[in-house]
């Protein structure tokens, strides 16, 4: 699996893992959408709030465009487990994300009500992040 840091990990920081494979963030499956301008926008509103990770296929295909967002180290001490989104096709999800993150992600800040329709369970052959 590729991967690439998009800016560098913090401690105790949430991650936010963009998937780009063979489906996510590609004209092929979501034509007429400008997905670098997507993760450009992404990247900007984190800021340096948390460490954006881009990578390759993370497995669910049928739901591209997947993202997992990560608790920080923290959170994670305390039970919070990644959370996965998938079907991220609209405008605002960016916005939505970020500002999530920047209350603290999850196991800090409760996940706001416009991400809860995009969230599912991996199955056992997604990746783990």
């Amino acid at each position: 699996m590729e991967r690439t840091t998009l800016n560098a990990p913090r401690p105790d920081l949430p991650t936010v893992t963009v998937c780009r494979g063979c489906c996510c963030g590609t004209t092929k499956k979501r034509p007429g959408v400008d997905h670098a301008a997507r993760l450009d926008s992404l990247r900007a509103l984190l800021g340096d709030r948390a460490t954006l990770r881009v990578t390759d296929c993370l497995g669910p295909c049928e739901r591209s465009d997947v993202v997992v967002v990560s608790p920080s180290p923290t959170a994670r001490r305390s039970g919070a487990r990644p959370v996965w989104l998938g079907r991220l096709n609209g405008r605002h999800e960016s916005s939505a994300i970020a500002d999530w993150v920047h209350a603290g992600g999850p196991g800090v800040a409760e996940l706001p009500e416009s991400l809860r329709r995009a969230t599912f369970r991996p199955t056992s052959t997604a990746v783990q992040v």
